[in-house]
């Protein structure tokens, strides 16, 4: 049995896999201050991230040339460490896009309906693209209406017309916002003032040689036809500025942005997982409180069989009896935590879980033998505990409460007492459970009375994540300049 401890900094210690030369003894066996992660996490204590301090390392390089760089699954690199959290107060497509542009990776939550989550899925798969290759068509008859409600529905101004209205079709013009600005009767159809005079793309050019003429041409869109005039794909001057502005930007061999969604493990949940993949969806996450189950075995080996391509990632688990059974099923990742977030009330109410830190060193250690990255889910909040994950051999850290509140998660602001809050809540909550699907995580659907193992509150504004990821991301270097590692 473990338990957590009662007192701050218990222990000091040097992780083995981060040590370097300078921290070891030297040749007249000066012995080395605190202990190895080895030594602290072998006894029969638990231990959370506030219940040790890591000693500091010899420093030779610069804070900012610390790599960020990571694994997140078995195939999926990311430039940051950063994985949000599939919760309703958390993550949806806004959230999800930014935790991308800036070299992360968004979860986005279950608690709707499977086309309520692949919608959120689109809107991140569409929002940057390489060649855009399902882009909206309209026909010569279709009204200034029809682009109207495509820009409000899904904010393109610009939209190809095509003989057929549809990807495909021979391509007879261009409607952007200066050639409808100023028309009053939004029932004028479209050919009567899209541009007809284009340049376009040849089929097969490689991406480099069409920004290349989009630049020249000085478009806002570049249409890609193939030798019939037919249209194939399209190309956006924005897309252009995305990829200046933000260079380490998560994106997939379409050159679009990475997108993850998680599942239950219900049997409906595999019809939930096909819609996803079809919205193109990148990594799959089951989200179960406690992962080691039939109900996954089952749902890990029927993805892995009908969708080789999505990398899927496994949990909840905080043993390495647990990991062992996942990796075994063929998961691509682990998440690791249980009970111990901040909303999170399960170690409490159920008796059953084990202190991050010790879980995340022992879970990790055995799965880096094996080839599978793990994230460290609950107890992250602030970048010295990012550090700590990091050091007990985390590949990422998957964050709920510190970026709830943020702008671009989900739900409005209110004040209470002069201060502005968003709602935040663990999806084992009676709130959360009693609006979706959230209950399948915890194994309650059915049951007749619903047992909470997580609550609802409230955090503090938190801003842009344009602001508050590169404070994240800068804020967690000099840590591990500190500790030693590069």
């Amino acid at each position: 049995r473990e338990s957590p401890g009662k007192r701050r900094h218990r222990g000091h210690f040097h992780s083995p896999e981060i040590m370097c030369p300078a921290m070891r003894p030297d040749e007249d066996d000066v012995p080395l201050d605190g202990m190895s992660g080895d030594e602290l996490f072998s006894g029969r204590d638990g231990y959370t991230y506030s219940d040790y301090i890591i000693l500091p390392g010899h420093i030779t390089f610069d804070a900012q040339d610390v790599t960020l760089d990571t694994y997140v699954t078995r195939k999926v690199k990311l430039h940051l460490p950063f994985v949000s959290s599939p919760m309703d107060t958390v993550t949806e497509s806004q959230m999800a896009i930014h935790m991308a542009l800036y070299g992360g990776l968004g979860i986005i939550h279950c608690n709707n309906t499977m086309e309520e989550q692949c919608a959120e899925v689109r809107k991140v798969k569409r929002f940057e693209n390489g060649f855009i290759l399902d882009p909206f068509c309209l026909p010569p008859t279709a009204t200034l209406a029809e682009v109207d409600a495509i820009k409000h529905k899904h904010g393109f101004s610009g939209v190809p017309i095509t003989d057929s209205g549809k990807l495909g079709g021979k391509l007879l013009g261009f409607v952007a916002t200066r050639d409808h600005d100023f028309v009053k009767d939004r029932s004028t159809v479209v050919k009567e003032v899209m541009t007809q005079q284009l340049v376009t793309a040849p089929e097969g050019c490689s991406l480099e040689q069409a920004n290349k003429i989009l630049t020249d041409s000085k478009k806002g869109k570049l249409p890609v036809v193939n030798k019939s005039g037919e249209l194939v794909a399209l190309i956006s001057r924005r897309d252009l500025r995305k990829n200046r502005d933000y260079p380490h930007a998560s994106k997939g061999a379409s050159k679009r942005l990475l997108v993850g969604a998680s599942i239950h493990t219900r049997p409906e949940d595999k019809t939930r997982v096909a819609m996803l993949v079809e919205a193109g969806v990148d990594v799959v996450v089951i989200d179960s409180s406690q992962g080691n189950s039939r109900y996954q075995e089952e749902m890990v080996k029927h993805i892995k069989a009908t969708h080789p391509d999505v990398q899927v990632v496994g949990g909840n688990v905080v043993c390495v009896s647990q990991a062992k059974n996942l990796i075994a099923w063929g998961v691509d990742a682990l998440r690791i935590g249980m009970g111990s977030g901040s909303i999170c009330t399960t170690q409490e109410v159920m008796a059953v879980g084990r202190p991050q830190a010790t879980a995340v060193y022992h879970v990790c250690k055995y799965a880096r033998k094996h080839g599978v990255p793990c994230w460290a889910d609950g107890g992250i909040s602030n970048v010295g505990k990012i550090s700590k994950a990091l050091a007990c051999g985390a590949s990422a850290v998957m964050m709920g409460s510190m970026l709830a509140g943020t702008d671009e998660a989900p739900g409005e602001y209110f004040y209470k007492d002069g201060v502005r809050l968003k709602t935040y809540r663990g999806m084992g909550s009676i709130d959360a459970m009693s609006k979706g699907t959230s209950a399948d995580r915890y194994f309650s659907t059915d049951a007749a009375v619903r047992v909470a193992q997580g609550v609802s509150g409230a955090v503090a504004d938190k801003g842009s994540l344009k602001r508050y990821l590169p404070y994240l991301s800068t804020g967690f270097c000099p840590p591990l300049q500190d500790i030693g590692p590069q």
